[in-house]
């Protein structure tokens, strides 16, 4: 293997193939550029996320086919005054009703006559107190977000005008009339605002942050751009690619995966890189020709970055199982870009090396003892030779893991198991509001009209019933029920006569845990009600039917599916890499062990995750993906450093006893693996400073996942571990040394 590499480097980086590398790239980059579609145009923040066979999807589609004055969406316009709402604030709110009634907005379809309304029939929109108003606006459902978002900019304008521009952006603990725009079309709306020139914004910090850490690690200039150019190119290359599978219909790109794609592609793409130009430059120090040191660089390193590049894809593509549209969207769009990342690290980034040189580590150029004695004399200074590349503390960390194996492994196990008994106490939820910022309108109208209504009666749960009954015995049978405020009466269906529809408003805030709950005992209530209720002979079993939809209910189908995705995903992701390792390495032992430790890192990142969110940042709940994100990410990239550490010590094994090899591996690595570690932590925290509460708690929870593994797992607990077993980590394997 490593003969076909060494070979692989005569093909892209010899003294003219680097060449021939590097116009095939600007030139297949600019092409893909010029004529695929832009993929941020792609892409589709309003796609489905759970399957056609869930119970809140089946509903919503019944509802649209018995109830087609239902398939409608809302804007609630929400008035809010400290103390209770003045007759001004009243004729502001008739103001505003009669412009919408003779004006309306685009996809407007209707709203209550306010204007012509009594004061005392006015009441019914009022919380009890006469502090808030709620104003509902109906809207057409499937609406395009980017058209809703224009709305909502036209009706907050129309405000404005009649309240006042104070109205919308004073705070709502200050005195005066409050006015803010909620309900699903609002949300809608401010959702797309969010994210509004957000990718351009995280691709230009991440790639000053990688910039400036390259700098300060490495302290070289076109070091540091390297590596950068390496990751704008597979990234000029990808997008358009990606582009044209979103046009087609074959995936389905929305703004989170575009930005956790961009952080992916700067901190792996770095990574590989990285792994490349540690081997270049300690072959630099022995090879006078810098194209044999490309040469050599590429037959030592390519097959570990192949590996992790493949490691990381595969584990990826096992998101192709997934349920969950969320989930499942991210497989492709991922792993391609970790393939587009591996295959520009194993042509472009040496034809780079090639062409840049020894210049590449200026001012800390690399050259042989005849380079320096040659530079010695002509220049009458003292050669800078670098005796010791790796390091005293990398070598003081090689030395330590093979002297002192058990305290180390037994230190490092204890206090990751520790950590890891935090992961148990992660609360999960399901609420995508709360994701938003506290200062979005939508977030803030919703919190009013939480505080003062009825919880529930913001998002009914909506229960349709498919018999030749009235529906009234299902009607007593769910207001029977604790959690229940109220049921509303069976409405029948024009369409489909012997379909009803009941609105059930529930005592739980309906984006709550304890409502999504709820959910499966008022569908089996309702199942139970209408077998006893068969009034009619044709009305048997087989044809009564039951299905329970709103928001409450997409919730807890969205729990049940994820639930259901981690319970899928990650076994797959362990069998994945523990083949992949067994094929490389060709040991079961290390497959074990590295598998193992990858997983203690996990589960400790998770862990602190946990205790930094919860007790330090107040969070009450994380979203319940991130566990499944953060064990993709975390298990495929850590793996990548357990490879990377590993196949230095396999090759150095034929060499040197096993005991040497070790020490060698380890402190080869270390320094390349600490900043490679820094850069993938630093790119995941770049998550952190986009506005979606999600991205930044699995932005958090993973950068200290990469961190366990820099600084813990893999310089310390992975070899000690393969000192304490010896040549038995190699089984079946034997050692040519020996």
């Amino acid at each position: 293997m490593e003969t076909l590499f060494t070979k692989w480097g005569h093909i892209v980086a010899g003294h003219v193939s680097k060449w021939i590398t590097l116009i095939v790239w600007v030139l297949a980059a600019a092409l893909l550029s010029a004529i695929g579609p832009n993929l941020n145009q792609q892409e589709n923040n309003n796609a489905a996320t759970l399957p056609p066979s869930a119970q809140s999807v089946q509903a919503e589609k019944r509802i649209k086919q018995s109830f087609p004055n239902e398939n409608r969406d809302t804007a609630i316009v929400v008035w809010y005054r400290q103390g209770g709402l003045t007759s001004g604030d009243i004729a502001r709110v008739k103001q505003l009703s009669a412009n919408l009634t003779n004006h309306p907005l685009q996809e407007q379809t209707g709203l209550p006559p306010l204007q012509s309304m009594p004061d005392q029939s006015l009441k019914a929109f009022t919380s009890k107190g006469g502090s808030t108003l709620a104003m509902p606006i109906a809207f057409n459902q499937g609406a395009d977000p980017t058209v809703l978002q224009k709305t909502v900019d036209k009706l907050d304008a129309r405000i404005a005008s009649v309240a006042g521009p104070s109205a919308l952006s004073s705070a709502i603990d200050a005195s005066g009339l409050h006015v803010r725009v909620t309900g699903p079309v609002g949300i809608t709306a401010d959702a797309q605002g969010l994210f509004k020139n957000a990718d351009v914004k995280l691709l230009m910090a991440t790639m000053l942050l990688v910039l400036v850490l390259l700098i300060l690690l490495y302290r070289s200039p076109i070091l540091a751009l390297v590596p950068l150019i390496g990751v704008g190119f597979a990234y000029g290359i990808i997008a358009p690619i990606l582009g044209w599978l979103a046009k087609a219909g074959v995936i389905i790109v929305d703004a989170q995966s575009v930005s956790i794609m961009t952080v992916l592609l700067f901190g792996a793409g770095t990574d590989y890189s990285l792994f490349l130009v540690a081997r270049y430059r300690d072959y630099l120090h022995s090879e006078n020709d810098k194209h044999v040191a490309i040469k050599k660089a590429l037959g030592g390193a390519a097959g570990a970055i192949g590996m992790s590049g493949l490691t990381v894809a595969l584990s990826l593509l096992t998101l192709l199982f997934a349920k969950y549209g969320s989930d499942e969207r991210f497989a492709v769009p991922f792993s391609l870009s970790i393939l587009a990342m591996v295959l520009a690290a194993l042509t472009l980034v040496p034809a780079l090396l090639a062409i840049f040189g020894r210049t590449s580590f200026f001012p800390f150029v690399p050259r042989t003892e005849s380079m320096w004695d040659s530079w010695s004399k002509k220049t009458g200074k003292k050669p800078r030779r670098a005796a010791n590349q790796s390091g005293r503390f990398s070598e003081f960390i090689g030395r330590a893991v093979t002297r002192r194996p058990w305290p180390i492994v037994l230190t490092t196990v204890v206090v990751l198991s520790i950590l890891a008994i935090f992961a148990g106490q992660v609360k999960p939820t399901y609420n995508l509001l709360a994701s938003f910022p506290k200062s979005m309108p939508s977030r803030q109208g919703y919190d009013l009209l939480a505080k003062h209504f009825s919880p529930g009666a913001l998002a009914p749960v909506q229960v349709i019933v498919h018999s030749s009954a009235d529906g009234t015995a299902v009607q007593h049978a769910l207001q029977q029920l604790s959690f229940v405020d109220k049921v509303g009466s069976p409405q029948a269906s024009s369409v489909r006569p012997t379909d009803k529809l009941l609105s059930v408003t529930l005592k739980n805030n309906p984006y709550s845990s304890a409502a999504m709950n709820d959910i499966p005992i008022l569908l089996k209530t309702a199942q139970n009600a209408l077998a006893s209720d068969r009034t009619s002979p044709t009305d048997a079993a087989t044809k009564s039917q039951v299905w329970v939809g709103g928001l409450t209910a997409t919730q807890y189908d969205t729990m049940a599916y994820t639930n259901r995705d981690t319970r899928t995903i990650i076994p797959l992701v362990i069998g994945v890499i523990a083949l992949l390792l067994l094929v490389y390495l060709r040991s079961v032992v290390a497959t074990l062990y590295l598998l193992a430790t990858v997983l203690l890192s996990y589960f400790a990142a998770l862990g602190i995750g946990w205790v930094v969110l919860h007790y330090l940042m107040g969070v009450s709940a994380i979203a319940g993906a991130i566990p499944l994100y953060a064990f993709v990410f975390l298990v495929a990239l850590g793996e990548d450093y357990n490879i990377f550490v590993i196949s230095r010590i396999w090759e150095a094994k034929n060499k040197i006893p096993m005991k040497d090899a070790i020490a060698y591996g380890t402190s080869q690595t270390s320094s390349v693996i600490t900043s490679a570690g820094l850069i993938l932590a630093a790119t995941f925290v770049a998550l952190t400073g986009l506005p979606l509460q999600m991205l930044l708690q699995f932005g958090l929870v993973t950068a200290i996942g990469v961190l366990i593994d820099t600084f813990i797992v893999r310089p310390f607990l992975v070899p000690s571990i393969t000192a304490l077993l010896g040549k038995r980590a190699l089984w079946p394997l034997r050692s040519k040394h020996d």
